[in-house]
């Protein structure tokens, strides 16, 4: 079944003959004029939750039951969604990090080029939804350039980056480009991980409701967000070696002491602890965990935890 107006936009083609293209499903409100709504998922191949969530949405508002225009972007970087990747696999590319693109690099770059020119700069505000991949879960949302549309969401932790400590690292971001024109941004960081996906993908599409509700998109009053922690710097803890992690951390959103167990590496040949992670931020709280016993390489996302001070 085809929700909305759906359009085919051609990026390129592979060696094999195959075209790489982006699928933009546009929804028309019938209750008037309002704001283009853009969302989008799947920049980082291997974070299909957020797909989910904008397959939910168009569900839910198939109907044109709102005001305004939702401009679709269910899988903005097919060939890393294909490979369940991070990065595009043809050129080892970190899309977000690449936009405004340019149509004379790398395929990833050309990909960028193409999301700025056909979706980044036709809305008027943006979701971006992002998740913890195919192993560790995530639950935060960034606060950028519209606190009231980011605490809609209705995570518990907030993460308002410090520009003295965060430096140059949303440099090439999607909302780089949409920040640059003013656009409210919405950056959101739920899911992920080996275990069901139906409590985040819920959560998210409660959230992008909301938000268009604070927007008037919605002709209901918006919920209140429930008690929320907002940090200003979040530190990635990573293991130092390869193995099993069993993970020891408290729930996500939840408080950690300085020196607490985040988990530990253990060989699966010997089974020996290869290593114990501890945290290392003072009156932290869990960001970004592993809530299944998980194969991990060195250096690999291990925990993320925010610092309450």
């Amino acid at each position: 079944m085809t929700i909305g107006e759906q359009r085919r936009v051609a990026v390129t083609t592979l060696a094999s003959g195959a075209e790489v293209a982006l699928c933009l499903h546009e929804l028309q409100g019938k209750h008037g004029p309002g704001p283009t709504v853009g969302i989008c998922a799947a920049i980082h191949g291997n974070e299909p939750t957020g797909t989910q969530i904008v397959l939910e949405v168009a569900r839910r508002f198939a109907d044109g039951n709102f005001r305004g225009r939702l401009l679709l972007l269910p899988v903005a970087n097919p060939l890393a969604f294909e490979a369940n990747s991070r990065h595009t696999p043809l050129d080892d590319q970190n899309l977000n990090r690449l936009f405004p693109g340019n149509r004379d690099g790398w395929v990833s770059e050309q990909l960028a080029a193409v999301i700025t020119e056909e979706f980044l700069t036709k809305i008027d505000v943006l979701i971006d939804l992002h998740s913890g991949g195919d192993r560790p879960t995530v639950d935060y949302v960034y606060i950028r350039n519209r606190e009231d549309l980011s605490r809609a969401i209705g995570s518990r932790v907030l993460y308002r980056p410090d520009p003295a400590k965060s430096g140059t690292m949303f440099h090439g971001t999607s909302v780089t480009v949409t920040e640059n024109r003013d656009v409210p941004s919405v950056v959101v960081e739920l899911g992920g991980g080996l275990i069901d996906q139906t409590p985040y993908i819920e959560r998210g599409v409660e959230g992008v409701t909301n938000v268009l509700r604070v927007l008037a998109v919605l002709e209901e009053p918006p919920k209140p967000p429930p008690d929320q922690i907002v940090v200003n710097e979040i530190v990635t803890v990573r293991p130092h070696v390869g193995g099993i992690l069993e993970t020891q951390a408290p729930p996500l959103g939840e408080r950690i002491e300085e020196g607490a167990l985040l988990g530990r590496v253990v060989s699966p040949y010997t089974f020996a602890v290869l290593e114990e992670i501890r945290n290392p931020v003072p009156n932290g709280v869990m960001i970004l965990s592993h809530l299944t016993n998980n194969v991990v390489q060195p250096g690999d996302y291990g925990y993320m935890v925010g610092s309450r001070e």
